[in-house]
């Protein structure tokens, strides 16, 4: 099977600032591929150079089999795209909007008024239709945005974390959309920081951090292969000293721990055993997930963009 986004050696630079360093990838029809990382790991970065926003700096990245340095026009028209931010024109109701949209790809206006009516009840905004943009709440305008990157009914869709701002309703009923669209045998493109949202969506996941791919896999496959199956939690006393004694004393056991401050996380994926109440009264154990995954690919401090 031909992948339909394949990447070798893609790199992004912005001046002095290397976005995304030398990755490769490929995405095959129908799949949902989820790219995780903090703020600045590249993420938005790639989906930006997919979706011909950005230029590629070197390497080479092939869309449907289309060079994006070379077929952008044709890459576009074939892409639907949900950017990062809200970019609705304010000045349009919600269904000019989409058929402002529509325009642009050369679709019939009485086809146009078929489709946005389908998008808006698909995303429960048929009530809508003849609001301004701006009397509508964050959640719905995101919905909106969501809606018309379909009006044109693309086979690959872009969602540059497509949740963001929406409340829990709102999130679960877009993911319900995620999923319908996918069993329609659409390919799918995700960054999110919501894990449940990459677990619950995700086929397979490229996990980002500084530029480079540091995981590639299904979202149990990463837990299973990087944490393991359990994960205990031990709280630590205020001072540098119990720190440093639990972890030494862990360590010793031929176990990983990682300190946050506050506790000392352990995880099972070694064979080794963990540590249980007798050692450490106030222990927590509990199911392992992808959110440790990222955490210990990715470090648990913060850094900028």
């Amino acid at each position: 099977m031909e992948p339909v986004i394949r990447a070798q050696g893609l790199v992004k630079r912005y001046g002095g600032l290397t976005a995304v360093d030398g990755i490769d990838f490929a995405i095959y029809p129908g799949e949902c591929v989820g790219f995780l990382g903090p703020n600045g790991a590249g993420k938005t970065s790639t989906l930006r150079m997919i979706s011909c926003v950005s230029p590629v700096t070197y390497g080479e990245l092939w869309v449907n089999g289309k060079s994006v340095q070379r077929e952008a026009r044709r890459i576009k028209a074939e892409l639907g795209v949900v950017p990062q931010g809200d970019n609705l024109d304010s000045n349009l109701s919600v269904l000019q909007n989409l058929l402002v949209h529509a325009r642009f790809f050369n679709i019939p206006g009485k086809v146009a008024r078929k489709r946005a009516a389908a998008v808006l009840d698909m995303f429960q905004l048929q009530d809508k239709a003849d609001s301004k943009v701006d009397e509508l709440s964050g959640g719905m305008q995101r919905r909106l945005v969501i809606a018309r990157a379909l009006i044109q009914e693309p086979r690959t869709l872009i969602l540059d974390e497509p949740t963001t701002g929406l409340d829990p309703q709102a999130r679960h009923l877009v993911w319900q959309r995620i999923r319908l669209l996918k069993s329609q045998g659409i390919t799918i493109l995700l960054s999110s920081h919501y894990m449940e949202e990459a677990t619950a969506l995700c086929d397979r996941l490229v996990i980002m951090d500084s530029g480079r791919m540091v995981a590639e896999g299904a979202p149990a496959e990463l837990v299973r292969r990087y944490v393991g199956a359990e994960v205990v939690e031990i709280p630590v006393g205020p001072t540098q000293e119990d720190h440093e004694r639990i972890v030494n004393t862990l360590r010793q056991r031929g176990l990983e721990p990682e300190d946050d401050g506050e506790r000392v996380v352990v995880y099972g994926e070694n064979g080794v055993a963990l540590p249980d109440e007798t050692e450490y009264p106030d222990i927590v154990r509990r199911p392992a997930n992808l959110e440790d995954v990222f955490l210990r690919l990715t470090g648990r401090g913060l850094y900028g963009e």
